[in-house]
């Protein structure tokens, strides 16, 4: 699987919103600025977001963007189907069925897959939170945090 600035951006965002007071709203400025990203960019993935159900967004002068709901009810996979992340092994490949080896590597292959897509919905944005919070500590850090 390879992991693009999609979905790495989408992740470092979503998980600066986990990471607001009772998950208030952010304005993208302010998470682009934080998490040193290009705000156009990811304006655009905010809405990608917000059209599967995993940000909203809050008009005003005090709003912008926030969880739609708690960080251990938002997985990884979600976070990557929701920015249109398809990791399909060997995608459009089709096995020579004569060659046993043929067939055992792609046979592998879609084992695998199917393993890491189950790991993606497994880790939520709650169990990033909490590793990053827990690097924090190792680094005799303050509270402040970029992802």
């Amino acid at each position: 699987m390879k992991l693009t600035t999609r979905s790495h951006y989408s992740v470092k965002a979503l998980l600066d919103l986990s990471l607001q007071p009772n998950y208030g709203p952010t304005s993208v400025k302010a998470i682009a600025r934080r998490q040193n990203l290009p705000a156009p960019y990811l304006e655009k993935l905010l809405i990608e977001m917000r059209h599967s159900g995993l940000v909203k967004s809050v008009r005003g002068p005090q709003g912008g963007y926030q969880l739609a709901c708690q960080p251990n009810q938002i997985s990884l996979g979600q976070i990557l189907d929701a920015v249109e992340e398809k990791n399909q092994p060997l995608s459009g490949y089709q096995p020579d069925l004569t060659q046993g080896s043929d067939w055992v590597a792609f046979s592998l292959w879609k084992r695998l897959h199917e393993k890491l897509k189950e790991a993606l919905y497994k880790i939520t944005l709650a169990d990033l939170y909490y590793d990053a919070r827990s690097w924090q500590a190792s680094q005799g850090e303050a509270t402040s945090f970029v992802v």
